[in-house]
């Protein structure tokens, strides 16, 4: 099954932006993955076991490495056009 996924990270820190980024640039490491990020969150899709672990891994590397936050995550069955 395909997936698309809206992401939003709130770092439950005062220097955020260096917590944002470096869970992005993870997630886009992934080249599986479609990826889109704007002002408000960060759109993924792919083959849903894909997805779900990458989600996964990036939040774990990324609470190792920046401590407390919060990940908001929407799944919708199916590819949405989130690169257009």
């Amino acid at each position: 099954m395909q997936v698309t996924a809206e992401l939003s990270l709130y770092p439950l820190q005062e220097d955020y932006i260096p917590v944002i980024k470096g869970f992005i640039e993870r997630l886009a490491a992934d080249t599986e993955l479609t990826l889109v990020t704007n002002a408000m969150s960060t759109q993924i899709s792919g083959e849903a076991e894909r997805v779900f672990t990458v989600v996964r891994e990036t939040l774990t590397a990324s609470h190792a490495q920046f401590g407390k936050q919060v990940l908001v995550c929407k799944f919708i069955p199916g590819l949405l056009p989130i690169g257009d």
